[in-house]
């Protein structure tokens, strides 16, 4: 299905060569050639620092929803932002279920709708669209970039460079500085061939997960989509891939530009913005993943992450051997004492039986995958047993199309619930399967405690990612585990998907105030809005006391800070900050509070004769107390800051790593004025909550650039010195910890 090369490569007459044969073809050398990727174009316009190593890019326009949005604000305005420099789009798409947590969902939506008038925003009230949708419907065009504070940010498909990032790095393009980055790989992705039938978008992404991300094929990398395989795709499939494309944990896609996207862009009223985009003949890439779309089969993701990947064909011939590491890795993953009822006994006559079926959000619920599910249900029933399926169209464009089509009706008369356009299957906040239910979803993740595991309550819930096209095809048969590709005859994706576009649904309730701002306007702030409490300054010394030690190979921002409930508390970080690994690690919220005290009364009193115990006889005067998470490579997933910012809200001073699984999540402990420790071998220093991190000088090494730290590890009567990293950390991002975080730097 896919050959990957991790070897630099030049792309000519629709060919590659190794960067060998570069010079004897009359290529230019690397460096020169790289300038052909369409990568290098779009950067190369919005970066503002004049060095291509080394880039300040500024965006065309971002996007948040109501999960993020009220913090980015906050942030911003204590920073000194007057207006929205560019524009900024506040979807209400993630927090719309506003009976939960009484009001404070809705109140957030109503500081929403303040922010945009005071400052000069778009706000798009909830259950309207998914915010990649209104993104993609609205804002996408080829050469543009934009930033979104969620991880699924990506338009490539349109041609855009889009990211995902933290919440303060959208911050900082509310105060007009820049987002300042490396020049990144760029790999290749050629695509040849065109899909069979019964095979979707999510199969294709699938499978592109299952092949990069655990050796780190991608990762923080620009995805390049190009090849004659294109042309077979529609819009929506072309979107489905690429979405998916956070999983590899690469940085960004961009995709070529061609008829089909100038077609599809004139639907859209925007055709205006449109123009070609190709890479050159010659370009230089720093690895290719060559994709036969013909070969790919229907897929499926087996929890706990995208990654754990199998044809369907696959599971269906090794089910028990397959759904016994499942077993395994629950109990690995979730930390449980007792084993929970065996994914095996789902086995029934030979064939797996699921409960749930799932279609939704910037991956699922786009048109052309509701109207194969449609079809592939026509005229028949879901059944009245244990299984049910529900449909979440992306948006009220898509939704009315839908309607008119006659494909709501099909999908209604056979069983499925369809819902409003709402992202909360994604992350746990709607159709939350049983305790022990298998569901199978066309979205985005299936993480460890995502969609309804609470292993502390003996709750536990399994998530496997599937297309809608399989996901309709295990409907129609009651919820028997099938590929499409097994039905009699398998639904065909066209090239073109024939489709009407009409925005009366956003002209008739958007907010459209994108420059436009009416400084007169009050903020309007309900009880559960709260401003970032305030953060120190970084003291001379630290002596840091490890508050959780997590050693699974990755740990997921899932898991340092729940979704699902706690997205209700986004908006008042102390209440959030609660929540913060609750489900991996319940001890460490008081593990860090009681450091936390401890530091708060020695600002007070350094002299206190229970500080002086907590300082182990160093001096309370320049010495400070803070606690310190260690896992081996945290950070995967989420975009979301407060996987960062709660850690700093108790108190946190640090991570300690081998590596980050992201850019993003490191990025985000930065700007929350934590400092990104990395140490080889760091499995084998036996680090547990308890420990203690002496770090003498830990001021004065970071005004003198210094990489490597020198620092005393000690655990219990033992003590050691060893040595931790801060690579490639630039001057700006040592500013901020040296301030305590962003909001400090800026406020200086």
């Amino acid at each position: 299905m896919l050959k990957i090369t991790r070897q630099g490569v030049y792309y000519k007459n629709g060919a590659f060569l190794p960067e060998r044969e570069g010079a004897a073809a009359g290529l230019p050398a690397p460096a020169q050639a790289r300038t052909g990727t369409m990568a290098y174009s779009i950067l190369q316009a919005h970066n503002t620092s004049g060095d291509m190593e080394q880039l300040a890019i500024k965006f065309d326009a971002m996007a948040s929803h109501d999960i993020t949005y009220v913090g980015i604000i906050q942030t911003a305005r204590a920073s000194g932002m007057e207006r929205f420099p560019l524009p900024y789009v506040l979807t209400n798409c993630h927090n719309s279920l506003c009976a939960v947590g009484g009001t404070i969902n809705e109140d957030d939506h109503v500081f929403g709708l303040s922010a945009a008038k005071k400052y000069g925003g778009e706000f798009v009230p909830a259950h309207q669209s998914v915010i990649h949708s209104y993104m993609r419907e609205r804002y996408a065009a080829p050469g543009k970039m934009i930033l979104g504070s969620d991880s699924h940010t990506r338009y490539g498909a349109y041609g855009t460079m889009a990211i995902g990032e933290g919440g303060p790095e959208l911050a900082r393009q509310l105060l007009s500085k820049t987002y300042n980055i490396a020049y990144p790989p760029v790999i290749a992705i050629y695509l040849t061939g065109a899909p069979r039938p019964g095979v979707g978008p999510q199969d294709v992404a699938l499978a592109l997960i299952g092949a990069t991300f655990k050796e780190g094929v991608v990762k923080n990398a620009v995805m390049e989509f190009f090849g004659p395989g294109v042309a077979s795709m529609s819009m929506d499939y072309r979107s489905g891939i690429d979405v998916m494309t956070t999983e590899t944990t690469c940085l960004s896609s961009v995709w070529c530009a061609d008829q089909t996207l100038r077609d599809h862009m004139a639907e859209l009223g925007r055709v205006g913005e449109y123009h070609p985009q190709q890479p050159a003949e010659g370009a230089y890439y720093d690895g290719l993943i060559e994709v036969d779309l013909g070969k790919i089969e229907p897929m499926i993701a087996l929890p706990f992450h995208p990654s754990n990947v199998y044809t369907i064909r696959e599971f269906k011939a090794n089910m028990d051997d397959l759904l016994h590491q499942v077993d395994e890795d629950t109990m690995r993953q979730l930390k449980l004492k007792s084993k929970p009822a065996s994914l095996r006994e789902k086995i029934v006559n030979g064939q797996f039986r699921v409960d749930q079926g799932v279609i939704a959000g910037c991956s699922g619920g786009t048109y052309q995958n509701l109207v194969r599910a449609a079809e592939v249900l026509c005229g028949a029933s879901t059944g009245s047993d244990a299984f049910w399926l529900s449909v979440y169209p992306t948006s009220q464009p898509v939704n009315l199309e839908l309607t008119r089509r006659g494909y709501i009706a099909a999908l209604m008369a056979a069983g499925a619930s369809v819902r409003s356009c709402f992202c909360g299957p994604c992350f746990g906040a709607g159709d939350v399967p049983a305790n022990g239910a298998f569901s199978i979803r066309h979205s985005t993740r299936n993480f460890p405690n995502r969609e309804g595991s609470k292993p502390s309550d003996g709750q536990v819930s399994y998530v496997a990612l599937m297309d809608a096209r399989s996901i309709a095809a295990t409907a129609l048969r009651g919820g028997v585990l099938t590929g499409a590709d097994e039905l009699p005859h398998p639904p065909v994706d066209p090239a073109v998907e024939p489709f009407h576009y009409d925005d009366s649904p956003y002209k008739s309730r958007v907010y459209f105030g994108v420059g436009k701002p009416k400084a007169e306007e009050e903020l309007v702030f309900g009880p559960n809005i709260a401003d970032w409490p305030e953060q120190v300054s970084l003291p001379e010394n630290l002596l840091l006391t490890v508050c959780s030690a997590i050693y699974d190979p990755v740990t997921t921002t899932d898991e340092l800070i729940p979704s699902g409930e706690t997205s209700s508390y986004r908006s008042n970080p102390i209440k959030l900050s609660e929540f913060a690994l609750s489900r991996k690690d319940p001890n460490y919220v008081p593990r860090a509070k009681q450091v936390l005290a401890l530091e708060r009364l020695r600002r007070e009193n350094p002299e206190d004769e229970s500080v002086k115990q907590a300082l182990l006889g160093h001096d309370g005067k320049d010495t400070g107390l803070g606690s310190l998470v260690m896992a081996l490579k945290p950070g995967d997933g989420s975009a979301r800051e407060q996987a960062a910012s709660c850690q700093r809200v108790l108190g946190g001073c640090a991570n300690l790593a081998e590596e980050y699984a992201t850019e993003r999540y490191r990025s985000n402990v930065v700007n929350w004025g934590m400092l990104p420790f990395v140490a080889q071998g760091l499995r084998d220093w036996g680090v547990q909550p308890g420990d203690r991190l002496y770090l003498p000088g830990i001021r004065a090494a970071l005004e003198s650039g210094a990489e490597e730290i020198s620092a005393t590890l000690i655990q219990g009567e033992k003590e050691r010195a060893v040595t931790l990293k801060l690579p490639n950390m630039t001057a700006e991002e040592r500013a901020i910890i040296l301030a305590g975080c962003l909001i400090n730097f800026y406020a200086n």
